[in-house]
């Protein structure tokens, strides 16, 4: 059953927000009085339209929680399945509309919700960066935390089109009031020599050194398709794509590029990525990867075998997919 929530004090205590005002009574009479949209827009003198645009707003703001109280079988047989096939202390499965639907949102909400129970005082988490982690922080709840430490695990980008997917460590720090510790530099630099450079004359080497105390770790596994971020963001090069690709590339993590077998290919990307070492990510307690959609079949089912996390949260239709190519039926 599906549940949502909206905190009646948070309405009561805004009266310096009238916008905000709004947008809360709004949200109060849709998911907890069950109000139409048109019994509200008559309720708070404002358009259907207006309506409809302050409901969004209050989800995008995560003024709304939406939680599910039950799972549903399918996918709870697929999470014991993962477990059982990889290793995978916890597999979380979240249903999806239909096959080839976009994934982002429900393996998004379920990442949200898990990271929201996981974070705790006096922990050091790594974050990667994506779309899916992005789009997981609408779904957390936002509250301080003592003494929480966020490591952003990779460099950033220098020119960012529709969104900034390398802002995601700053913003995740900044729900829970946490010091934020970010790489500065390039995702991908021009040679090895310059990254060994930048690591032992920029500082970065104390990252690193940060790094080898982290209590977690949250990332994504991204694909070679047109539609990930490494494409659309212009990180990587086309000929550069297609030589990963002719190398036996099936997907990245953290800018990593992995084979089927989940073993770095002989690609001379590799070498100049500035994200922190892959060796020091294993040895974390708490590895949390979280990746869905058909596209990333291949780079999933590689990525579990590259950096065995702990914790995998995907969609039903991708599970039952990297089920069979493990020969899992």
């Amino acid at each position: 059953m599906q549940k949502a929530t909206v905190s009646p004090e948070s309405i009561e205590n805004d009266e310096q927000n009238p916008a905000r005002r709004l947008r809360l009574r709004a949200a109060w009479m849709y998911f907890v009085e069950e109000m139409t949209q048109n019994e509200i827009a008559l309720k708070l003198g404002v358009g259907r339209v207006t309506v409809v645009r302050l409901l969004a707003a209050a989800r995008e703001r995560n003024e709304v929680k939406i939680t599910i109280g039950d799972r549903l079988a399918e996918c709870v047989e697929a999470e014991r399945l993962l477990e059982r096939r990889y290793g995978v202390e916890e597999a979380i499965v979240v249903p999806l509309s239909g096959r080839g639907a976009d994934a982002t949102g429900p393996v998004a909400a379920a990442a949200g919700a898990y990271v929201s129970s996981l974070v705790r005082p006096n922990m050091h988490i790594g974050v990667g960066w994506g779309r899916t982690l992005v789009s997981a922080l609408a779904f957390m709840s936002e509250r301080t935390v003592e003494n929480l430490s966020v490591v952003s695990l990779l460099g950033g980008i220098m020119k960012a089109r529709k969104f900034n997917p390398a802002e995601f460590a700053w913003r995740f720090a900044s729900l829970f009031q946490a010091d934020c510790y970010l790489m500065p530099a390039p995702i991908v630099v021009d040679s090895a020599e310059t990254r060994q450079t930048l690591i032992e004359h920029c500082g970065l080497d104390d990252l690193f050194e940060l790094a080898k105390s982290l209590d977690a770790v949250l990332f994504s596994a991204a694909s070679l398709a047109q539609d990930q971020t490494a494409h659309q963001s212009k990180i990587i090069s086309a000929a550069d794509r297609a030589s990963l690709l002719k190398a036996g590339a099936v997907g990245d993590v953290m800018f990593n590029f992995f084979d089927a077998r989940g073993e770095l290919v002989d690609h001379p990307i590799n070498e100049r990525v500035m994200t922190i070492p892959l060796d020091i990510i294993r040895k974390v307690p708490i590895r949390v990867m979280a990746a869905g959609g058909a596209s990333k079949v291949q780079a999933i089912a590689g990525a579990l075998k590259l950096l065995k996390p702990t914790v995998l949260i995907t969609d039903e239709f991708t599970a039952r997919d990297v089920l069979k190519l493990a020969g899992e039926g």
